[in-house]
């Protein structure tokens, strides 16, 4: 892993990051004062996190807490039950046909999760989209709270980019393109800017954020 990267792994770490960043740019600031102090969000790395990522794609939390609590049930959610199990199996607890060829991909990846956590964070989103139904987005959050990486941003989510339009006042919602580029006067503490942004938008839209 580069020597400047930073790993995320206590509420301190993420409120250094606040720190800065209100510090630097106002309207983070303004946005922390009604947000308040931002979540830590880290999670295991590893096969099923990323099964569960899959599980979560195109479906609402509810749904997809509904589905993941019933491959846990029946103890999908391993690389071997993956492979093991007969499609029937995986469309009883809730996976469409896409979805199952996602799973088995996975599977059959054979990612080795222990060496991802020492490599950069761009040989980890490179490394993850190679696989089948993991796209930019996968991977960055998987780089962000499964990693803990404190310098990786997701341009892609649609509620990054509307908390950025509202607090910035722009015209439209920034592309991808132009919210990665704009998340890089945000650097070194990418990944908490994205959590100011997703509590700035669960306020503001009063929606809900990621799973």
């Amino acid at each position: 892993m580069a020597q400047s990267e930073r790993i995320i792994e206590t509420p301190d770490c993420v409120a250094e990051g606040a720190d800065w960043l209100a510090a630097q740019c106002p309207r983070m600031s303004h946005a922390m004062t009604l947000t308040g102090p931002l979540p830590l969000r880290r999670k295991p790395d590893g096969f099923a996190e990323l099964l569960s990522a899959i599980v979560s794609q195109q479906v609402s939390v509810a749904s997809a807490n509904a589905i993941w609590g019933r491959m846990k049930a029946a103890k999908l959610t391993g690389p071997r039950k993956i492979l093991w199990a007969s499609d029937d199996d995986l469309r009883a607890v809730g996976l469409s046909r896409q979805k199952i060829r996602y799973a088995r991909a996975l599977a059959e990846a054979r990612i080795d999760y222990n060496a991802l956590r020492a490599a950069p964070s761009d040989e980890v989103v490179a490394t993850l989209v190679e696989v089948p139904g993991i796209g930019a987005w996968t991977a960055e959050i998987y780089a962000m709270f499964s990693l803990g990486r404190a310098d990786v941003f997701a341009p892609g989510d649609l509620a990054l980019q509307e908390a950025a339009r509202d607090l910035y006042g722009l015209s439209e919602r920034p592309r991808e393109k132009d919210l990665r580029a704009m998340a890089e006067d945000w650097s070194p503490w990418r990944s908490v800017a994205a959590r100011v942004l997703w509590a700035y938008y669960r306020l503001a839209k009063d929606r809900e954020g990621i799973r």
